[in-house]
């Protein structure tokens, strides 16, 4: 091992830890509002902060790399397309969100068609928290710190125990730090690795092309665009993991659901001191998006050119920070990586908690007539926390064994659970007398049918087309549904302002700025330019 690695690391790890606890430290946890929310108190800078890491994770930074190693660049097309559904996000959903001062999605739900069906997707977030996120980002952290600092060879274990003992340390101090810390301490961390993330992204192309071109970083960045060019393209054909029509179709109806519905995400936003610090710090996330190919897919273009083949290609990000990176710089951006880990379990941890405290368990007691309060409540969503950490840790090894890359498989699981969701949201959201059987069918329906094509039945279509098509099927289910046995009474919306709901005057111009970054971003690296 690399001493000096892994002092650089313990070191910037620290000064993560130390400055989360300084500015956190006066928040006491002593209601539901201060552990999940923050006390709506956060300014724009720690919702973008929190959103952009809580989204760029260890499964991202790991994934997308090898993507961008096994294929080419049609894999930052998730990342790209973030940014117009975070804009729609935050024109259309996050005010309607903050109006109604709601603190989980399920709760919109529960207003707009039923407690049942509000506790059922709140269930769904659940299972899809405990057999995909928290095990996702265990594994692929544990895949990450296992590439920097070959733990195998010096414990002198083989793999799969090396990559059990790594995911169950995380496990144990993601846990300590969510029920210890709370949201707001999340959000703080998640500011500082932002930063930090910007830097990283600069250090490692830095470093690796340097490397490539022998000292010479014009030679190396010379060799990077005219070697392997097809390595270079975003614009994804049939065979690639993101083929480009799917950006139209599935992937936009994902990054709708995930940027606007997902539990883990908008709970960031919900924390918010105000509406113009929610819009605000959506498009700080924007620009790290737009910035995030340095960290999450130039590395992989640069290992094509240093590794001809790799056992495990998810290892490629580790194996070129170690290969190239002065031993200081690679202990920061192993920091990174492990806080990339630690943020997003964490904010799945507090969401689940959240979830379950405030959806099944406070409206089961008070179905049964017995008074609940906060101290207890906060004792059971702790007690909580712990039971799923404990079953993330156990479920995440297992990822060892699935085909087609890592990172297509997470999307591939998620399928069950998002668009699904986000229908019936959005059949909320643009109509007013379907009915709440019309949503649990829909639910039904979706779930089913996607599960027989991805376990069954080989239909030869892209996952994300599949989504697209069940999207418009289940749709027009439910109108048919809400045509049949429409509600009495249309719904209407209960405001509760419990923020200042005065919007950002200057949105609309830097929207139309990110959105075309957004577009020349594609073009750039695509056959017109670079990929020719």
């Amino acid at each position: 091992m690399n001493w000096l690695i892994l002092t650089s690391f313990l070191f910037f790890t620290s000064i993560v830890g130390l400055v989360s606890w300084y500015k956190s430290r006066k928040s006491k946890l002593n209601t539901l509002n201060s552990l999940f929310l923050a006390d709506r108190s956060l300014s724009f800078l720690l919702v973008g902060g929190g959103l952009l890491f809580t989204n760029i994770n260890t499964a991202t930074i790991i994934g997308e790399n090898e993507l961008t190693y096994t294929h080419n660049m049609s894999v930052m097309a998730w990342g790209m397309t973030s940014v117009l559904a975070m804009l729609l996000v935050s024109e259309f959903l996050m005010p309607m969100y903050l109006r109604l001062g709601i603190a989980t999605t399920p709760d919109y739900l529960i207003a707009r068609y039923s407690p049942g069906i509000g506790k059922l997707v709140s269930f769904i977030f659940l299972i899809s928290y405990i057999i995909n996120l928290l095990p996702s980002v265990l594994y692929s952290g544990a895949v990450a710190f296992n590439g920097l600092f070959h733990f195998s060879e010096i414990w002198h274990t083989d793999y799969w125990t090396t990559i059990w003992i790594l995911i169950w340390v995380m496990g144990t101090v993601g846990c300590l730090y969510s029920l210890l810390g709370g949201l707001k301490a999340i959000s703080i961390s998640d500011t500082l690795l932002g930063l930090g993330i910007f830097a990283g992204g600069l250090f490692l192309p830095f470093f690796g092309l340097k490397y490539l071109g022998q000292g010479s970083i014009m030679q190396g960045l010379h060799t990077l665009l005219h070697t392997h060019q097809e390595h270079l393209n975003s614009i994804g054909s049939n065979s690639d993991p993101i083929p480009f029509g799917t950006l139209f179709t599935g992937m936009l109806l994902v990054n709708l659901y995930y940027w606007g519905t997902e539990q883990y995400i908008v709970q960031q936003v919900l924390a918010s001191k105000d509406l113009k610090s929610c819009q605000k710090g959506i498009a700080v996330a924007c620009l790290g998006k737009l910035i995030s190919p340095l960290l999450l897919n130039i590395p992989g273009l640069i290992a094509v050119h240093i590794f001809m083949h790799l056992d495990n290609s998810a290892e490629v990000f580790p194996k070129l920070d170690s290969l190239v990176s002065p031993p200081f710089i690679a202990g920061y951006i192993a920091a990174i990586i492990f806080g990339a880990a630690l943020t997003t379990f964490n904010a799945g941890l507090n969401s689940s908690s959240t979830l379950f405290v405030l959806n099944i368990y406070k409206p089961w007691m008070e179905k049964r007539s017995r008074q609940t309060t906060e101290k207890s409540m906060i004792g059971i969503a702790k007690r909580f926390e712990i039971i799923i950490c404990l079953t993330a840790m156990l479920i995440a090894p297992f990822i060892i064994f699935v085909k087609n890359g890592f990172y297509t498989y997470v999307q591939i699981v998620n399928g069950f659970f998002n668009v699904p969701i986000f229908t019936i949201m959005f059949m909320g959201f643009v109509t007013k007398r379907v009915p709440a059987i019309a949503a649990k069918i829909g639910l039904l329906f979706f779930i089913v049918a996607y599960g027989l094509t991805q376990l069954v039945f080989d239909l030869h279509i892209h996952f994300l087309h599949i989504l697209a098509i069940l999207f418009v099927i289940t749709c027009g289910l439910m109108l048919a549904i809400g045509k049949l046995y429409p509600m009495p009474v249309p719904y209407r919306q209960k405001l509760n302002n419990v923020v200042d709901m005065k919007p950002w005057e200057n949105r609309h111009i830097y929207s139309g700025i990110l959105l075309l970054l957004m577009v020349l971003m594609f073009i750039l690296f695509s056959p017109l330019v670079l990929a020719k």
